[in-house]
């Protein structure tokens, strides 16, 4: 597939902007004034050889899947490339959804300077967030595989035990019992499923010896461990996802990136604050807050044993007395976050017993 659109008298285009597809990708360029000059639809043979040859040229795409790696490819042909958030598009799309449409709108969302565009990733980071996502389908299918047994001994009165590492052996015990109903051909799809959850927690657990591993010998991820609540699969998540913190204006606009800030609706006088936005990464922002809360249990253990706390243990069981564990957890995240961005940015080591002074305390 191969079309051409140019209008006449053309100009010599500054601005392309492409709707990436598997096969199909619409190209739209356009002057220094932003107007379009050119379309072209193109299939995946002749896009690879368009820009070739043409002159340095500012490429504008969607973050959206392979967006970084003809981020790249195209870097290298000597064109400054430009990913925006593919939220942050949708509003300059006009008219009926295709891919003229999104490619103009492209073009309209580019010209905008409160947009700001996401870093081009590596091969390595994209690596990492693979391996990622690898452990999440594994986690998942030993997720169901567990229910699933559950379900179906529960419908011939076979009762597990809660805790997934009860499962096994309760269900083996429930296997060779002979006085349950269980049928035969019952029992042996159940040891296969048995097998099968097996295979995932083993295939887990060999990419977490990975990212332990990869964590080892990064410096930036030894940097972001020394917070309590990361650890190898957090800090490697952050590496790939974030890349580097202290590319954000402050610690609050890298909170926000990762919907850990709260929502704000407000006019005139009125100024009301809701529950946090949950945009950006989930993944990310679900690490963060299970490390949170696995911080604060390991705080209350150890007040519990009479040990010392840092002032951040300390701040975190005060609040998690006051508004309840969740929400105490949601909000040792997002210091967490903010404080790994302020060491990153000073090059400074994590203190958790760092205490932040204003400014004008500081001036005093």
């Amino acid at each position: 597939m191969n079309a051409t659109t140019v209008r006449p008298g053309r100009e010599l285009a500054a601005t392309v902007a492409i709707d990436l597809a598997k096969e199909v990708f619409e190209l739209a360029f356009a002057d220094g004034n932003g107007r379009i000059i050119e379309r072209k639809r193109l299939g995946r043979g002749p896009f690879q050889r368009c820009l070739i040859n043409r002159p340095p040229l500012r490429v504008v795409m969607e973050a959206c899947g392979s967006a970084h790696y003809w981020a790249r490819r195209l870097a290298r042909l000597g064109h400054s490339v430009v990913l925006l958030p593919a939220h942050h598009v949708r509003p300059y799309v006009r008219g009926n959804k295709s891919d003229r449409t999104d490619a103009a709108g492209l073009l309209e969302a580019a010209r905008c300077q409160d947009i700001h565009p996401v870093p081009a990733k590596s091969p390595e980071q994209q690596g990492i967030q693979a391996l990622h996502r690898i452990r999440e389908h594994y986690k998942a299918q030993r997720t169901a595989g567990i229910n699933l047994v559950r379900g179906l001994l529960r419908e011939f009165g076979v009762v597990m035990p809660a805790g997934a590492g009860n499962l096994r052996p309760a269900t083996l015990a429930a296997l060779e019992d002979g006085d349950n109903e269980l049928p035969m051909e019952l029992r042996h799809a159940l040891a296969g499923l048995l097998e099968k959850i097996a295979t995932c927690e083993a295939a887990m657990d060999d990419l977490e010896k990975r990212f332990t591993a990869m964590a080892r010998n990064d410096p930036r991820c030894q940097r972001l461990m020394a917070a309590c609540g990361v650890g190898p699969l957090t800090a490697t998540a952050l590496c790939a996802g974030v890349g580097e913190l202290s590319r954000f204006p402050s610690g609050r606009h890298l909170a926000s990136h990762l919907g850990l800030t709260p929502r704000e609706h407000s006019s005139g006088h009125i100024r009301r604050r809701g529950r946090i936005t949950k945009r950006g990464d989930v993944y990310l922002r679900t690490l963060l807050i299970h490390g949170a809360r696995a911080a604060i249990n390991a705080a209350q253990v150890a007040r519990k044993r009479d040990r010392c706390l840092d002032r951040t243990q300390q701040w975190a069981l005060e609040l998690a007395d006051r508004i309840g564990h969740n929400k105490a957890a949601v909000a040792l995240a997002s210091k967490t976050l903010r404080r790994l961005w302020a060491a990153e940015r000073h090059g400074a080591r994590f203190d958790p017993n760092h205490r932040s002074l204003r400014p004008s305390v500081q001036a005093a």
